[in-house]
């Protein structure tokens, strides 16, 4: 695998939809629980975090900021200003007056946009704003592949093809074979965001492959929380979305290892002590 320096140490909620299979209340929130901040793109699957947070079954906070995306469009001159300093700066005071302690730019296309050293920037550029260890959504799923021991990959995108390519590029930088890579051709955050599980699981179906060890779904406007078992067991081999990974990569930055088998094979046995560069 490459040089997973894409995370940084540092002195880091497109249309909404309801939750799917019912709203998910997140545990009880002790406000002494450390809490890593997630600053996320406009409206589309924020509900994922609080679903996330509770089935993770607390003694840690997910807060999450909204950030302003300009234009809802997975397109690249659109995502490269959706993942401009200013604004993931814009969210970060907020997220530190919660507690954050840790900050995850929870967005994978505005991230991976930029290139494997843009957006090794991007992160590093964030920690300093921040003065808080960050991380990005794009580097989450890196770190995850290579937590898993994963060599090949399918990737089941909701992107046009153009911008799934560059997610293809981006993981071959971190040192992962993408045997596949199918994208749905979709442009706004706002339509992925209402998709429910029959949508989900038809996207992971059809991003399979024989050879891939794993599939990706590199969407958080994409609802797959409460999908996850499902996916895996639809599909025989584990499943990276997302919102998973992200939350996964915040408690990587907070040091935490909590196995929660529900949310996947990523986190049957905790996060693992990867190196926080």
């Amino acid at each position: 695998m490459a040089d997973m320096a894409g995370t940084t140490g540092g002195t880091a909620d497109s249309a909404a939809g309801g939750t799917p299979g019912g709203a998910a209340a997140p545990g009880p929130a002790d406000p002494a629980d450390p809490a890593v901040g997630f600053l996320y793109p406009g409206y589309s699957a924020e509900d994922d975090y609080p679903r996330l947070q509770a089935m993770l079954g607390g003694g840690v906070r997910l807060p999450l900021v909204h950030t302003d995306i300009g234009v809802d469009a997975h397109r690249v001159d659109d995502l490269l200003e959706m993942g401009s300093a200013a604004r993931l700066a814009a969210g970060v005071e907020e997220l530190k007056a919660r507690g954050a302690t840790a900050v995850v730019w929870a967005c994978t296309s505005a991230s991976f946009v930029f290139g494997w050293e843009g957006a090794r920037s991007q992160v590093r550029e964030l920690s300093a704003t921040a003065g808080l260890p960050a991380s990005s959504t794009s580097f989450a799923f890196a770190h995850a592949i290579q937590a898993l021991g994963l060599d090949r990959v399918a990737i089941a995108a909701t992107y046009p093809e153009d911008v799934a390519q560059l997610f293809t590029g981006f993981l071959k930088s971190a040192g992962a074979e993408v045997v596949s890579m199918r994208g749905s051709g979709i442009i706004t955050a706002a339509e992925v965001g209402a998709w429910g599980r029959s949508e989900v699981l038809q996207l992971a179906r059809g991003g399979d492959h024989p050879e891939a060890q794993a599939v990706l779904l590199p969407d958080t406007a994409l609802h797959t929380a409460a999908y996850l078992a499902d996916l895996e067991r639809e599909l025989g081999k584990p499943v990276l979305t997302a919102n998973q990974v992200t939350v996964w990569e915040g408690l990587r930055l907070l040091d935490r290892t909590l196995a929660r088998p529900d949310l996947g094979a990523l986190f049957a046995h905790g996060a693992p002590r990867l190196p926080l560069e």
